[in-house]
């Protein structure tokens, strides 16, 4: 919860409290009470902005002020029609288990919907970030009726930014109402329960001068799950950019949650057959298409960006790619296919896609992250038909390790807990029973292990380190 809710909400509970198990209150101390429960909602509302959880806490504010002119009315009465005590008592108590309750509610509903921070980024850098709009006249849409239509992206830019670089921060959505709606149809959940997004800030300022401590930084290409954003893995991607490294996030049209072009058109998620490998497979090309012209567009940016700002910045002599479940399908294909990609990280991704992992592994740097309970579920056998396909897929693992590459599995870990979505409620952490925190922080310290050694020429800290069986995850490398 943030500052001024929790002000008002303790200050208005302590404010009932008095007025219910006080006697003698004054009429003055009743409308002053009011008054600073009002500036404080007031400047809450300027400073942080108000949102629906706080509803309850909302209407406790002008409690004092019903009491206030409750007990101007109760003043016209005579005295002998003053209610007896033992009447008074029951009141009393029935009065205070009301606020009880009430306050009760007040205070769970924004615990449970808070506006989350992201935790502050450890490297030295400022974070900068920018948004593009790319269209690619050489291929057609394939998930519009239009044949005329051509595939375009929205795709966003983090890079470090110079440590005396000033701006407000920029919100984690753009369009929250969008993005809420488009989480709504995705999960198959009220929209309000994704409205907080729209509060939460990042780290990152919008067009912030580039550092210029280094004079060229490593690229990442950022590829979000299937019906994800490109914002999706912002406790990743801002850690990566503290640390030295521009990354490159893609919204892949009609396969994100939403994405909202410059012009206010919006594309929102479109379902897909995933019962079968052959849709998911199909799906998983174009997706790689997509990262390879955003790969071009890179390239023309570092040769010759229009605005100055990465010309002659992104080393383009080593990149990388990272990207969460069908992005990280996508990374694997790109990081065999493409030669320009020399090292990859899959989250969590089932290995979809036209090429399979030959039997001596990739030949080049690779990292597989795995949830426990996803491997499980590939791997479970209570639906014959689920079952089947789980055992095709998990023969596309066969081969992960070999060639002296990663294996990663978090233990007590979801599919969901890579990305920021748990986040948003403490109801998803106690789905995830664990803390996911701390395995964001060590999908973060990994990830920079990983791509420092093989980007940036750095020794290993960790991954040679702790091959084998730990408390919070076990590392294989064959």
């Amino acid at each position: 919860m943030r500052f001024f809710e929790v002000l008002i909400i303790v200050f208005n509970i302590l404010l009932i409290s008095w007025i219910l198990l006080f006697k003698n209150k004054s009429q003055r101390g009743l409308l002053i009470g009011f008054g600073v429960s009002a500036i404080i909602m007031l400047v809450h509302r300027v400073i942080e902005g108000m949102r629906w959880p706080m509803i309850p806490a909302y209407v406790m504010t002008a409690l004092p002020l019903v009491i206030f002119a409750v007990r101007l009315k109760s003043k016209s009465r005579q005295a002998g029609e003053q209610p007896a005590r033992k009447r008074s008592i029951v009141k009393l108590v029935l009065l205070t288990l009301l606020t009880v309750i009430y306050s009760a509610v007040a205070i769970a509903l924004p615990v449970l919907l808070p506006v989350f921070t992201f935790n502050k980024p450890a490297g030295p850098y400022k974070i900068g970030t920018v948004t593009y709009d790319w269209k690619d006249d050489q291929r057609d849409e394939v998930l519009t009726p239009d044949t005329s239509d051509k595939r375009e992206l929205m795709v966003q830019v983090w890079y470090p930014a110079d440590a005396k670089a000033k701006g407000k921060t920029e919100f984690y959505h753009s369009e929250p109402d969008i993005l809420a709606e488009g989480y709504s149809k995705v999960f198959n959940m009220p929209k309000l329960l994704f409205t907080a997004f729209g509060k939460v800030r990042t780290h990152a300022i919008e067009n912030a001068e580039i550092s210029n401590a280094e004079s060229t930084y490593p690229v990442l290409i950022f590829s979000h799950g299937l019906s994800g954003t490109k914002m999706q893995n912002t406790f990743q991607i801002e850690q990566l950019v503290s640390q030295g490294y521009i990354v490159v996030g893609i919204d892949h049209t009609y396969s994100s949650t939403a994405s909202i072009f410059p012009d206010g058109r919006v594309a929102y998620y479109q379902p897909i057959d995933m019962t079968s490998t052959g849709p998911m497979d199909e799906l998983n090309d174009q997706w790689v298409g997509d990262a390879e012209f955003v790969l071009d567009q890179v390239e023309k940016l570092a040769a010759n960006d229009p605005e100055h700002r990465f010309t002659g910045r992104m080393d383009m002599n080593h990149v990388g790619m990272f990207g969460h479940s069908f992005g990280g399908a996508t990374s694997v294909q790109m990081v065999m296919k493409d030669a320009r990609v020399k090292a990859a990280i899959n989250m969590d991704g089932v290995l979809y896609g036209k090429l399979r992992i030959p039997e001596e592994g990739l030949n080049k740097p690779f990292l597989m992250m795995s949830a426990d309970r996803s491997l499980e579920a590939l791997q479970s056998t209570d639906n014959s038909e689920l079952s089947d396909l789980g055992k095709k897929l998990m023969e596309r693992f066969d081969h992960i390790a070999d060639g002296g590459n990663y294996w990663m599995t978090l233990k007590n870990m979801t599919h969901m807990g890579f990305t920021d979505i748990y986040l948003l409620s403490p109801l998803f952490q106690f789905l995830q029973k664990g803390n996911i925190r701390e395995a964001q922080s060590l999908i973060n310290d990994y990830s920079l292990d990983f791509f420092d050694h093989y980007l940036k020429n750095k020794p290993l800290r960790l991954l040679e380190q702790n091959i084998g069986e730990h408390r919070a995850f076990n590392l294989q490398k064959d």
